[in-house]
């Protein structure tokens, strides 16, 4: 039982570990602003803690942006342009963002 509990334990302290988050995946140049207002990765294939990230990132995102849109009368694509217009504004020298014809640039 103790070795069990142990192995538990063991797992989520590594599993802690090689979670990423959304700062150190733009500083690594692993993740940076689609053109489309959603976080994407800039080089494929990625780790599948990059895409995890990413889908957590982008249905956080989906959320606030069809919320948003609700509000404000207009629509989640137009919502979704405005933020990838700020996010590109926002976006920390050396990370990434799409340009409208989806390359990434390094800011």
């Amino acid at each position: 039982m103790k070795r069990l509990i142990a192995a538990i334990l063991m797992s989520l302290v590594l599993q802690t570990a090689w979670a990423i988050d959304i700062g150190d995946a733009k500083q690594q140049g692993l993740v940076g602003e689609a053109n489309t207002g959603y976080l994407a990765a800039v080089k494929t294939p990625a780790s599948a803690d990059v895409n995890a990230l990413i889908a957590e990132v982008n249905a956080k995102r989906k959320a606030e942006f069809e919320e948003t849109a609700k509000k404000t009368g207009t629509t989640v694509l137009q919502v979704a342009n405005r933020f990838y217009e700020l996010a590109v504004q926002r976006t920390a020298a050396g990370n990434y963002y799409q340009d409208a014809s989806g390359k990434w640039i390094k800011k």
